[in-house]
């Protein structure tokens, strides 16, 4: 009966040859290791971040005068509604530690050499919707700092020459932050992105099973076929990949369940200390800071002293990992076969930008404002650079086949 099921579907839609195409009959390398968990595990933390959203959007209420009552009568009073509430916004975090893993990933292995270009753009893309997703419903809380790090984030625009104040009130819908402000970033946070984001993922998935899975030693595994048209250093990605993801699941599970048990704040980190207070226009916090995934770009903003320019280093902070497969100029994909100048760079940009993290949160000094500026010079180095020390380099042999 299921057969002769399958069999009718499959006269209407492709159901069997999408699970051949994606599943039992993509071939990925044999040598995956630690970091290529972390493409099925951003996918598990979406699902999660939308099923616990819509629970949420059940109870909330996007106004000014009832947001922050809401999320308190969620959190007090709805069966379980603190359990999806903090799986939200551990989520939230948690998405952005997978997400810069992924991308870590590809830096070191070079997965957004050709052919991948695409799937690194569509990547990038998924990045900038996934901030703007965090960005929109960080305000939804309506707490203190949710008000004023938006009112602070939304007012950079007002540096651009000519349109600056003009798109700044756009953006706000008023002439300061309200509930009309609130209320489209409700419509954005729950609808809009969300199926931006869903369509750049299936994209991101599409282009990579089109020109095939990147591994550790960058070789193209299509290129050593057997007679059947097998990649000999591949495996069906069913049932292989997918038992091994679970393992990965489960690992990755424990971890998130202790913080969303144990320590949902995270110190300040995840939940900040000034949201759980209402947001009050006439009381600016001590110090504003966005949540801990901004704040590298933050501290790029605060150590520019002019506000334009900090607004175009920030936005180009960005903006250059679009160009970053067109930058890299070496024939080898991996870390394991580039030379010592490409490791070294790839070191500094790392410890440069946990830096700038670190930085974004704390308040600013003339000693932490400089060591922005040495931080965000060595973060844009690494990428103007690359032209030129990608292309100096000595190289090791790349092997013909994966070595495991």
């Amino acid at each position: 009966m299921m057969s002769k099921f399958m069999e009718w579907v499959d006269a209407r839609f492709p159901a069997t040859k999408m699970w051949e195409d994606h599943l039992s009959k993509y071939y990925a390398p044999k040598n995956f290791n630690f970091f290529y968990f972390f493409g099925s595990l951003a996918l598990l933390v979406l699902v999660n971040q939308i099923l616990t959203g819509i629970w949420l959007t059940m109870s909330f209420t996007p106004s000014a005068e009832e947001a922050f009552a809401s999320v308190e009568y969620i959190m007090r009073d709805v069966e379980f509604g603190w359990l999806i509430r903090y799986l939200h916004s551990t989520g939230a975090s948690a998405f952005f530690v997978v997400v810069y893993l992924h991308m870590f990933r590809g830096l070191l292995y070079g997965s957004y050499q050709k052919p991948r270009e695409l799937v690194w753009i569509f990547g990038m893309l998924i990045y900038l919707c996934l901030m703007a997703e965090a960005f929109m419903g960080y305000l939804l809380p309506w707490g203190q700092m949710s008000y004023w790090g938006a009112q602070v984030i939304i007012s950079l625009f007002g540096a651009i020459p000519v349109i600056g104040d003009d798109l700044t009130q756009w953006i706000r819908g008023d002439y300061l932050i309200s509930g009309i402000t609130l209320n489209r970033f409700f419509a954005l946070h729950v609808i809009a992105l969300p199926i931006v984001l869903l369509g750049l993922v299936v994209l991101h998935i599409l282009a990579l099973h089109e020109v095939g899975s990147n591994n550790p030693d960058g070789v193209d595994i299509k290129k050593k076929k057997d007679e059947n048209g097998i990649p000999l250093d591949g495996i069906a990605f069913h049932p292989y990949y997918t038992v091994k993801d679970i393992v990965g699941v489960v690992v990755f599970l424990f971890v998130f369940c202790a913080v969303v048990f144990f320590f949902p704040e995270m110190g300040g980190y995840f939940l900040e200390k000034p949201n759980f207070e209402e947001a009050n226009a006439l009381k600016t916090p001590a110090h504003i800071a966005p949540v801990w995934y901004f704040t590298p770009f933050y501290a790029i903003l605060r150590a520019v002293p002019d506000k334009l320019l900090g607004v175009i280093a920030m936005g180009a902070a960005i903006a250059v990992l679009f160009v970053l497969p067109w930058l890299d100029r070496s024939p080898v994909k991996s870390m394991r076969y580039k030379g010592w100048l490409s490791k070294i760079w790839l070191l500094v940009f790392c410890v440069s930008f946990v830096i700038l993290g670190v930085l974004g949160v704390l308040a600013p000094t003339p000693g932490r404002t400089l060591l922005s500026q040495i931080c965000t010079a060595l973060y844009f180095a690494y990428f103007i650079l690359m032209p030129f020390y990608t292309r100096m380099e000595k190289t090791k042999p790349v092997p013909e086949r994966v070595t495991g």
